[in-house]
């Protein structure tokens, strides 16, 4: 299964001209008078495809653009400095059709929804251009030899890549696709390119865990060496679910996949001379298992794919680093993001040019209390995000802070994340707690203009909330404001 977006911009425009969202004051566009609402058709004389076309036609000192403005095609020439912005925000990240998935995996989320949601979550892509931009994982099965010549041609790197079992019957079975068997050519052929790859795979209890799964990571071993890192994380149930095949791990599970994990890193260590494989937090969890240590998760570097985070709030909540890490907005992320991420600044580290403007401050959305007030707080987080916090909360001692579990009913199952919270748990969580009291909200769980997944927003919870950015800083900053007067 490949992460989900309809266009990585919540936007319905898919198939049509980018259109201008926002133009910087001052900046080379505002001055030729380039204006929201304006669609762009051509970029020095060629249709983009895609942001990272953009950005690499707009990273020219001379840009020559053709809009649509009202009914009228108008060409603007903007002269800057070469490397630097345009100042326009657009519509979306892909201009063309965003590539969809053609596999019909068992444990795929989007198959598990509940009717109703926003359309743009329903829709499932295999598209590499979102692996690149978003970290959205691809399972190949449509990748082509054209695509692999852009991804070496303009280093789109780092790419990730679903693996789930490398026995080629097994991954065909897994995708419900005859070409899932042979679609890892192409991340033999990525990894030929020197093209960066991060892998996961999806563990589903009595499919490719157990001898499957160390089957798997010897053939991570054998061949696909190069691999920068490979995610093991549990298969997500909810209770729309209607495949019998797929079902909770049970604790003896966790705990086997936990060992093979720790098992596999250390061949990996002696013979690659680093630990490859990784178990998400989640796994420790379910296995009711403690975190390795921090030094085991080698800089961190799968954060984002849900290893590690549980060390790394730590840290950052206990002051052992300044620096923040930064969290993908849950498994949805794509579909929320906005238009021109911070992502998107890989693309010049790649040398495709440049970000075209900054994207939306989430705190700004937030409801802020009056500073020093005194008042007791309330940390809302997800069932699996409590046994995290807690800890941390209760080291500090103070009667005045508490952590508010949100279960979430809206998915059910085993959801437990706090990314997956939905405005609807909030509510109800909230709606018996006190008048009066601070309480403190992930972003992690909210899109950019401060919508939950179910389409409720901030305004609509029953108490007043604080969004704070999802690290360990931020949550012990919020906190020591608390109690102050």
């Amino acid at each position: 299964m490949s992460s989900n977006s309809e266009s990585s911009a919540g936007t319905a425009t898919i198939g049509l001209a980018p259109t201008v969202v926002a133009v910087a004051p001052g900046s080379p566009a505002d001055l030729v008078g380039v204006e929201p609402g304006d669609q762009i058709l051509r970029v020095n004389g060629n249709v983009p495809r895609d942001i990272i076309e953009w950005q690499l036609a707009t990273d020219e000192a001379d840009v020559e653009l053709d809009v649509s403005r009202g009914g009228l095609d108008l060409s603007m020439t903007i002269e800057k400095v070469a490397g630097s912005s345009l100042g326009i925000e657009v519509s979306s990240a892909v201009f063309d059709r965003v590539r969809t998935c053609d596999n019909h995996c068992e444990f795929c989320f989007i198959y598990q929804l509940p009717k109703g949601m926003r359309r743009s979550l329903y829709l499932k892509d295999d598209d590499y251009r979102l692996s690149f931009l978003y970290g959205n994982f691809t399972t190949l099965t449509r990748f082509t030899e054209a695509d692999l010549e852009r991804v070496v041609t303009e280093r789109l790197s780092p790419l990730h890549v679903s693996i789930h079992a490398t026995d080629p019957d097994i991954r065909s079975a897994m995708l419900k696709n005859p070409r899932g068997g042979m679609s890892l050519r192409w991340l033999r052929a990525l990894l030929d390119y020197n093209i960066a790859v991060k892998g996961q795979i999806v563990v589903c209890p009595g499919v490719n865990d157990g001898a499957v799964l160390d089957d798997t990571l010897a053939g991570v071993l054998d061949q696909y060496p190069e691999l920068e890192s490979v995610a093991v994380v549990p298969l997500g149930i909810s209770k729309f679910n209607t495949e019998s095949a797929m079902r909770f791990h049970t604790l003896a599970e966790a705990q086997a996949v936990v060992d093979t994990v720790n098992d596999w890193q250390d061949i990996f260590q002696t013979t690659l001379g680093r630990r490859m494989v990784y178990a998400a937090d989640e796994y420790y969890l379910m296995a009711q298992r403690p975190f390795p240590a921090a030094e085991r998760y080698d800089d961190f570097a799968m954060h984002e794919d849900g290893i590690g985070m549980a060390r790394t709030f730590e840290a950052e909540f206990n002051g052992a680093t300044t620096e923040a890490t930064g969290v993908q907005r849950g498994f949805f992320a794509a579909v929320d993001a906005p238009p021109n991420p911070a992502a998107y600044t890989g693309l010049r580290q790649n040398g495709c040019g440049s970000s075209t403007a900054a994207s939306t401050d989430l705190t700004s959305t937030s409801v802020q209390l009056r500073p020093g007030l005194s008042a007791p707080v309330a940390v809302l987080t997800g069932a699996l995000g409590a046994p995290v916090i807690s800890p941390l909360i209760d080291s500090l001692d103070r009667s005045d802070v508490r952590v508010l579990t949100v279960e979430n009913h809206f998915f059910g199952g085993n959801t437990g994340v706090t990314g997956l919270m939905t405005g609807e748990d909030v509510s109800n969580a909230l709606m018996t707690e006190p008048h009066g009291h601070r309480y403190l909200i992930p972003d992690v769980c909210l899109s950019d203009d401060g919508r939950f997944l179910d389409g409720l927003g901030i305004a609509d919870l029953p108490r007043p909330v604080e969004i704070i950015p999802t690290d360990g800083i931020a949550l012990r900053a919020a906190l020591e404001t608390a109690g102050t007067t």
